[in-house]
């Protein structure tokens, strides 16, 4: 019975890195033109552009998980935040807690129950790049738990604003809102907060640490997410207001990420 060399497996196993490079990358780009795209459609074609980029960052992440992680790790990952994501909307539409009450349309494509199967994917699409690149800080796991979930949490600050306008979801009450942020209640932050902690100390909790793996494709994600909800709501819809709110408030976490990366002057080549 033949074996295969060390030398041989560690080839194979650089050759599959590097395809996942590659395929990660190139999701990550065609997600990027999918949000541009968006902002320069409307009706029934925005809403499969809207579709197709949870869709595509959804496998960026998946694929970059996969080749930088392994198979276990990424399974274990996607499952707990598609499950959770899944479970918070569930509880969420069924009896108003934690955001307030609110259902989804029928904009989103299929749904399990009263959650169209989308939500929990971009649930796992952003809490994959933002649990991965905040790792790599070094800072122990409460600093972790909590830098993780200013990120998830402040990240709805541009949501909610945006998919409620495309009329993906519909709140039962509005008021209170935060101001310049009109037609979304106050409590459905207060939930993202709830919910962003509880998800990120679960990943924080439960997945062994890789605190080696590179980072450069979901920071690259997270770094668009920013900027171009800044942009696209301050320059193409006509929302300053959101782009000052969540901004500001993104914009926080983001820079204690960003100078944090910057004083370890990590290098993913």
């Amino acid at each position: 019975m033949s074996t295969t060399s060390p030398a041989i497996q560690q080839q194979r196993s650089h050759r599959g890195k590097r395809v996942g490079s590659i395929i990660g990358w190139t999701l990550t780009a065609l997600w990027v033109l999918s949000n541009i795209l968006w902002i320069l459609t409307e009706g029934t074609t925005r809403d499969a552009l809207t579709i197709a980029g949870v869709t595509l960052l959804f496998a960026a992440s998946l694929t970059h998980s996969l080749s930088s992680r392994g198979a276990a790790w990424t399974l274990a990952c996607f499952a707990i935040a598609c499950s959770f994501g899944w479970t918070i909307e569930a509880l969420g539409t069924n009896t108003g807690w934690p955001f307030g009450e609110y259902e989804y349309t029928d904009r989103l494509g299929p749904h399990l129950g009263a959650v169209p199967l989308l939500i929990p994917m971009a649930w796992a699409m952003m809490a994959y790049p933002i649990h991965a690149v905040v790792e790599r800080t070094g800072w122990n796991r409460l600093a972790r738990i909590a830098l993780g979930a200013g990120l998830l949490a402040t990240w709805d600050l541009f949501l909610d604003p945006q998919m409620v306008a495309e009329g993906h979801w519909v709140w039962s009450s509005t008021e209170p809102a935060i101001p310049g942020l009109p037609g979304i209640p106050i409590s459905n932050y207060l939930g993202w907060v709830i919910a962003a902690l509880i998800l990120m100390s679960l990943l924080t909790m439960l997945l062994p640490a890789r605190p080696g793996a590179p980072i450069a494709q979901p920071m690259t994600a997270l770094t668009w997410v920013y900027v171009g909800n800044v942009i696209a709501n301050a320059v193409f819809l006509g929302r300053p207001a959101v782009a000052l709110v969540g901004g500001v408030a993104l914009g926080i976490p983001m820079a204690i990420l960003v100078l944090r990366l910057r004083t370890l002057q990590l290098d993913d080549g």
